[in-house]
């Protein structure tokens, strides 16, 4: 028996589901029954509803049928803003590695076409808008890190990868308007609590951005009929997208599609996932070592562990009930863990147990260990502003400054009290922000 799980649903075989596209908010404001689900039969929603990833699904029934009776190719989309997803989208690669788990077909689609307008939802500007050449490295880089977390191949369950500049880049306008736009309601598109925060706040929305949300809806048209996807999944806030794209391919095809979303993963401070002081915790292990990668999971709150634990890793639930259970020193002994499992999953079993007896070194013995972030130094010095930037202690010099001025800023473990301070860097030098933060300056 599953534990209780909320979802929404709407009747499968409604003649018009323009009802459902009243906003992208709560269950009550879109007019959904809502109501408690205790057991479904699949492998698929039960590993979801028990791992803690439901949020919403439409049509549970149905889509819990079909995913007894066949595989499910079911796909996230992820544009490419930057050259590495942070561990804010960690979350939605989970839920693939969750659909591949369950014996279905995980697709992820690369937002080569997408990323050129960039998603407004709950933005509060636009984008930048990046050229053709940065979109290509950045997608190029980006699918690294999912042959970590998927197992790609011609298999019935194996994974792929497609972009959407495939076929977004070849549409003509009017034709598009003509067979699709028409589909779309202003009136409702307004009604989007994702747009509404724009315009309410008297922010600028373009038209470009305003599209956005027709091509998402488009997206999961040409996957259904290119790839028999049944199924898209996303955040909480890619709902009303996910509804387009249901109501899309009924009214064009006639074909019936499912959508699942997660709930919005937040810290237990209230604080958003994968934000840190010094900025985002990349995947890429050329954007963030995996020492920090590390550290990064060891410093999760007492209170998050045991949903970390079923979110990010794949250890069984009746170790994490132990785990989350310890108290004292024992709930460390947790946290350890769940580092070195969720790094051990997108860094590699090897750099994990590197940064764990690095850390040991560091907190308990007090000695630096080989896979601190470090900094060659040329030149014989360097200012410990400029050290603190360059480690990625500090993500400015006004920061910098405003941590040594607090005391929380060690050389070689001693306090810094000068922010003028040039440090000799003729051995290595163990530069620290606070207990848990540290990196070498090292000769060049």
């Amino acid at each position: 028996m599953t534990p209780p799980v909320s979802v929404v649903r709407y009747s499968a075989h409604s003649p018009d589901l323009s009802h459902i596209l009243a906003g992208d908010d709560a269950p009550a404001r879109l007019g959904y029954a809502a109501r408690i689900m205790t057991e479904f039969k699949s492998d698929l929603l039960r590993l979801l509803s028990t791992r803690g990833y439901i949020h919403q699904v439409t049509d549970p029934e149905a889509l819990d049928d079909l995913a007894t009776r066949q595989v499910v190719p079911g796909y996230i989309g992820f544009d490419p803003t930057a050259p590495s997803l942070h561990v804010g989208s960690l979350v939605q690669i989970m839920l693939l590695r969750r659909l591949q788990q369950a014996g279905h077909k995980p697709i992820v689609l690369m937002g080569g076409g997408t990323g050129k307008i960039g998603d407004p939802s709950f933005k509060d500007e636009a984008r930048k808008l990046m050229t053709d050449e940065t979109i290509r490295a950045n997608v190029a880089s980006i699918k690294t890190v999912f042959e970590k977390f998927l197992t790609f191949g011609d298999g019935p369950s194996d994974a792929v990868m497609v972009d959407n500049a495939d076929w977004l880049d070849k549409l003509e306008y009017i034709p598009f308007l003509r067979d699709i736009g028409r589909h779309f309601s202003i009136n409702r598109m307004l009604s989007f609590d994702s747009v509404k925060l724009r315009l309410d706040r008297e922010q600028s929305l373009s038209f470009l951005e305003f599209n956005y949300m027709i091509l998402q809806g488009y997206d999961f048209l040409e996957l259904s009929r290119r790839a028999a996807c049944r199924l898209q999944m996303g955040g909480s806030d890619q709902w009303g997208n996910i509804v387009n794209g249901i109501e899309l391919a009924r009214r064009v095809d006639g074909t019936e599609v499912y959508g699942v979303t997660t709930p919005l993963i937040t810290t237990a401070d209230g604080g958003k996932m994968g934000k840190t002081m010094s900025g985002a915790v990349w995947l890429n292990e050329d954007q963030l070592p995996a020492f920090d990668y590390w550290q990064f999971w060891r410093n999760t709150d007492d209170r998050d562990v045991g949903r970390f634990l079923r979110l990010f890793t794949d250890l069984p639930l009746d170790e994490i009930a132990r785990l989350e259970a310890l108290e004292g020193a024992g709930i460390n002994e947790a946290k350890k863990i769940l580092a070195n499992e969720a790094t051990a999953m997108c860094r590699g079993r090897a750099a994990a147990e590197e940064a764990a007896e690095t850390a040991r070194k560091v907190f308990e013995e007090g000695s630096a260990g080989g896979s601190l972030p470090t900094h060659p130094v040329a030149g014989g010095s360097i200012a410990v502003v400029d050290g603190l930037i360059a480690l990625g202690l500090c993500p400015s010099k006004g920061e910098a400054r405003r941590k040594i001025a607090e005391g929380a800023i060690r050389v070689d473990d001693q306090v810094v009290h000068d922010p003028m301070l040039e440090i000799a860097v003729t051995a290595p030098v163990k530069l620290s922000f606070g207990r848990k933060r540290h990196g070498m300056l090292v000769p060049a």
